[in-house]
């Protein structure tokens, strides 16, 4: 048995949307292919609205332009004038002031004059210009000829050829109208009925009894739904605002620093002492002058370059590349430590790296991002400094914001004109209204917010009809609420079960490092190394069809278990103060097919295979070698897991870096060199690549669990 039910009269009116959507977008088509400068794309849009009312139109309007979107991205930003064309329309069918010429003359124009505008100010201020061939040469040709301006010749062109689209349009409109069926016409009009149509005389009444009501259904829907539209459209343009922007800052800020990292390769830190000292007289000053102009041309959001050395007593330039200005600090000039500078002065005397400094004032809105150009003993002798404008960050974003408002305002009429079409058709029979409610809350699937919303919108319907309606909608939201209730209790449990399989990890790994007396915090910094490579090998895109953020928390979670074959190591090799002998390294390198085994006995014991599969893969694999002379099946290469290869460079860092009872902890340097040394041999080059290029977190890690001065 089908749960939604279609009648003869509602499947006219689908028909009647989807043939006036494919007509429309077939006819745009077209003229978009012949290079028309019209489309008579609203022929459909009227004639349903003329038919079936307010909402048939502007459903047909909005699926007109997703049809479009197939052959013009640009579509959906002309979705507001198809949605006006069909309230229009509605207005002047509703009171049949289309028989009266004057009346249809008014409609003609109003319809016109609203397209013509609204097209050209989307393509004149969205777009850059007509987006039509004729019509961009027609404005050229006429500015070069009249010398008017070509927005005012461009809103002209486009008045006239919407007159004649418009006119066109609405005589196909009436024509197509004349010749469909009185009853298929008939059925079309009353198909929004879920009772005996009312004639005019009897909706007169009912509006007439609905003027004593202290509360109007109507007004109180409409405004419900307007209301709750309007603040979803500023959610959700609010957030798709802040992300949009947070990209492109994110990206101005990576642009400085790309142009700061590159013009530091053209200034020798060597020579910039006499650059200070001799000025521009220095051979070479010149030139690298020059190159710094070539970085600034060649970075478009940068507004200037300059090159300086941070004392206590003030700034001193050694370059200054300011286009905008034009008025560049000579070398060797001074100036006072500007106030964005001072809460990092301290780390700018240290020769250290600070943040991207945001400032807004006066001269403009910037970020400035500052590199330390350090010379061969280490020593940082200049900052080289680089700022952005965010002028051309505000103009994006403002087109952003535009062309989603744009999209949005169909949608969001279509929305109004659902609510109205509800409220028309629906007040005495509140069955749709709470179908609706239903429907939210089964689309909201098992997201308990949603639920829980749903949950709270069905309840405020508050219907009470003192009948069986009245108790079927208390019913339905008993029935909600207990299934919200049952899926935040599944989800309780599912965490709980997720800390639970965390717990086992933990207890497991600790089990083997209390056993071990050299370890301490094995686990926890090979974990914390794991995640810093995972982390690289994300960002330089390294291996991305496998490091889903599924897999990376997979291998994170289950690090702590690489050691977990130790467990069968007996104490006296396990815990020998001194090396092992080649009877006993050969009983050490058990643990890693006992580690293989342990997993595999979990993983078909538990249900958790995938998630327990990387815990496996690290057990066994993880003293594998790149070259395949590792153990315990000679592997290489990337047939060796990426997790075990992972956590063979975490493993043999912390141990270097770690005291043994046979050996105390190697240096920073002389680890880093090892593991270096190692790439393409022992390890995967591309894990040792990241790891050395992370190693500001990899000292985080030393200083927090090795105590030591880093």
């Amino acid at each position: 048995m089908s749960f939604i039910h279609l009648d003869k009269n509602s499947m006219r009116r689908v028909m009647a949307v989807i043939c006036g959507s494919v007509g429309n977008a077939l006819l745009s088509y077209l003229a978009d292919r012949l290079g028309m400068p019209v489309y008579l794309d609203t022929i459909g849009t009227i004639v349903v609205a003329a038919l079936g009312g307010i909402f048939p139109g502007v459903m047909t309007a909005v699926l007109t332009n997703c049809i479009c979107l197939i052959y013009n991205t640009d579509s959906m930003y002309y979705v507001l004038i198809q949605a006006l064309v069909a309230i229009i329309t509605v207005w002047f069918f509703k009171k049949e002031d289309y028989k009266n010429p004057q009346n249809l003359i008014r409609f003609f124009l109003v319809i016109a004059s609203v397209g013509a505008l609204l097209s050209a100010l989307i393509q004149w201020g969205l777009l850059g210009g007509p987006q039509n061939k004729a019509i961009a040469d027609s404005v050229t040709g006429l500015q070069e000829f009249t010398g008017i301006p070509t927005i005012i010749l461009f809103f002209v062109i486009m008045l006239l050829l919407n007159l004649f689209d418009k006119g066109i349009s609405i005589l196909a409109s009436l024509v197509i109208i004349h010749f469909i069926p009185k009853d298929i016409r008939t059925s079309i009009m009353n198909s929004g009925w879920k009772q005996r149509p009312l004639s005019k005389q009897e909706i007169g009444e009912i509006d007439n009894w609905g003027k004593g009501v202290a509360h109007s259904a109507r007004i109180r829907i409409t405004f419900m739904l307007a209301g709750i539209s309007l603040a979803l459209i500023l959610v959700v343009s609010g957030i798709g605002f802040a992300l949009y922007f947070n990209s492109q800052k994110i990206d101005y800020t990576n642009s400085a620093y790309q142009a700061a990292d590159l013009a530091s390769h053209f200034i020798d830190p060597e020579m910039v002492n006499k650059y200070l000292i001799m000025v521009s007289k220095v051979p070479g000053y010149n030139e690298t002058l020059e190159d710094l102009k070539s970085i600034n041309e060649n970075f478009p959001f940068v507004e200037s370059i300059y090159v300086m050395r941070i004392q206590k007593d003030g700034c001193y330039y050694i370059f200054d590349v300011d286009p905008v200005h034009n008025d560049p600090y000579p070398p060797g000039k001074r100036t006072e430590i500007d106030n964005s500078l001072k809460p990092y002065i301290g780390q700018l005397l240290k020769g250290e790296d600070i943040e991207p400094i945001e400032c807004n004032d006066m001269t403009g809105w910037v970020i400035s991002v500052y590199r330390p150009l350090k010379d061969s003993r280490g020593n940082t002798v200049c900052y080289v400094a680089v700022d952005v404008s965010m002028k051309y960050l505000t103009l994006d974003s403002g087109r952003f914001i535009l062309k989603i408002m744009l999209i949005i305002s169909g949608f969001f009429i279509l929305i109004l004109a659902i609510g109205m079409w509800i409220t028309g058709f629906y007040t005495v029979y509140p069955i749709n209204s709470l179908a609706t409610c239903i429907d939210n809350f089964i689309e909201a699937g098992d997201d308990q917010g949603a639920l829980d919303e749903h949950v709270k919108n069905l309840r405020r319907l508050d219907i009470h009809t003192d009948d069986e309606t009245e108790k079927l909608y208390h019913s339905i939201c008993q029935m909600a609420m207990g299934m919200a209730e049952q899926m935040r209790d599944i989800r309780h449990y599912t965490d709980s079960t997720a800390k639970m399989q965390n717990g086992l990890i933990i207890t497991m790994a600790n089990m083997v490092e209390n056993r071990d007396s050299d370890t301490g915090a094995h686990i926890q910094k090979t974990a914390a190394y794991v995640r810093i490579i995972l982390d690289g090998l994300k960002e330089k895109g390294y291996y991305s069809e496998k490091l889903t953020p599924k897999y990376m928390s997979d291998v994170e979670l289950s690090a702590p278990l690489h050691d977990v074959g130790k467990i069968n190591i007996p104490d006296a090799v396990l815990n020998k103060p001194g090396k092992l002998t080649d009877e006993e390294f050969e009983i050490m390198k058990t643990h890693t097919t006992a580690g293989k085994h342990i997993m595999e006995s979990a993983i078909s014991t538990v249900q958790g295979e995938n998630y327990l599969k990387e815990a496996r893969n690290m057990a066994a694999y993880h003293h594998e070698r790149w070259d395949g002379k590792g153990y315990p099946e000679k592997l290489h290469g990337e047939v060796i897991p990426l997790s075990a290869r992972i956590m063979a460079v975490a493993d043999v860092f912390d141990a270097l870096t770690s005291a043994r009872v046979y050996k105390p902890p190697f240096p920073l340097e002389k680890a880093l060199e090892i593991i270096s040394d190692g790439s393409g041999t022992q390890f995967d080059p591309k894990c040792v690549e990241v790891f050395m290029d992370s190693l500001t977190e990899v000292k985080k890690v030393l200083r927090k669990y090795n105590n030591a001065d880093v």
